[in-house]
């Protein structure tokens, strides 16, 4: 029970200091390298404060918000990129929002532009499709209890369904509350990965959009821009597309390491490394046939689908058995719950006329 409270204790004093950090960010009126060189101690900071949390949900949302997304736009603000350089006039509270939470300002898109009958039918919806993925992740989270009795290649399917859910939920969460406390609309961060029709498709423009969003500024970008000049534009963009992944690769590595707490054994690269070269020759496939070897698109998502599947199966998923975080996340449960029972219990306990038990 203590555990529990100084865990969520820990995770308020880390997101107070993110909160701070930021607002200090939003003051640096300095350009270029001055910029950067008071921007870079809280780069520093954010990958230090996700050790300060131990638990696989707090610990490692904390640790994708802000050792991942939040530096990686800090180091894009830094050279005056970024969503947090775009428009000149943001507040304080947007540029707190944008920077530290998985979200994305839809281009000329805000709730004052949408009819409230439109508005009203969307939260509906969405809140009925997450409240069924959320009911879902319950079940799964009781299917864990009996995973001594369950084959664990059966686990690790459990654990695509309950991580794509959970994905969904916590980025739906920082959407709602972006759109209920700021007023604005955001861009989806999921475009339906499961009926991807290639590879490119299911990391370019349906799985996790903000990630891709973000490593395509800081990574792909400049890299094209860099090889372009010197091996050619087909050139330069396999070269930008492969780095890319060997980018995400090294972030996957260091979101375990926030939670396991170990060395990496390099399976979670691997898996990155092996889909950055299979992305990459279906580029070259695809320019070299020019279209005219294609397969249909149910055999070709049906394959995508699969090759995903297998080889996260194969090198991704067995690390959360590894680190043994789904009985991790049950004594997250079973510690928070107990802290929000004792802290109730208080507040009743503050209440006139309530009986001190």
């Amino acid at each position: 029970m203590e555990e529990g409270g100084g865990e969520v204790v820990n995770f308020i004093k880390v997101w107070t200091t993110v909160v701070i950090s930021l607002c200090y960010c939003y003051g640096i009126r300095n350009k270029g390298i001055k910029k950067l060189i008071f921007v870079f101690p809280v780069v520093c900071l954010f990958l230090y404060l996700p050790l300060n949390l131990s638990s696989p949900h707090l610990g490692g949302t904390t640790a994708f918000f802000i050792a991942w997304l939040a530096n990686f736009k800090l180091l894009l603000f830094a050279f005056g990129k970024g969503p947090l350089s775009l428009d000149p006039s943001i507040s304080l509270p947007l540029f707190v929002a944008v920077a530290c939470l998985p979200i994305k300002v839809s281009p000329n898109s805000t709730l004052n532009h949408t009819s409230s009958t439109s508005t009203s039918t969307k939260i509906k919806d969405g809140f009925l499709s997450y409240a069924l993925k959320g009911f879902i992740v319950a079940i799964l989270v009781n299917i864990y209890k009996y995973s001594d009795f369950i084959h664990p290649k059966i686990i690790f399917a459990l654990y695509a369904f309950h991580i794509y859910f959970l994905l969904e939920i916590n980025l739906a969460i920082s959407a709602a509350l972006a759109r209920t406390l700021l007023g604005i609309e955001l861009e989806p961060q999921f475009n339906h990965p499961y009926l991807a029709t290639s590879l490119q498709d299911f990391w370019g423009k349906r799985w996790n959009l903000m990630v891709t969003g973000i490593l395509r500024p800081t990574v792909y970008d400049p890299i094209r821009n860099v090889f372009k000049r010197l091996c050619g534009r087909d050139c330069a963009t396999l070269v930008a597309v492969f780095a890319t992944f060997v980018a995400s690769a090294i972030m996957h590595e260091l979101m375990f390491y926030y939670l396991g707490r170990v060395t990496p054994t390099w399976e979670i690269t691997a898996f990155f490394l092996l889909h950055g070269f299979c992305v990459t020759a279906e580029i070259v496939i695809k320019k070299a046939f020019k279209g005219k070897l294609q397969l249909p698109g149910i055999l070709s998502g049906m394959f995508t689908v699969v090759f995903v599947f297998a080889t996260a199966n194969w090198l991704f998923f067995p690390k959360f058995a590894e680190y043994q975080i789904d009985v991790r996340a049950f004594e997250d449960y079973a510690a928070i719950g107990a802290f929000m029972r004792q802290a109730s219990e208080r507040v009743l306990n503050l209440c006139p006329g309530h009986p001190h038990l």
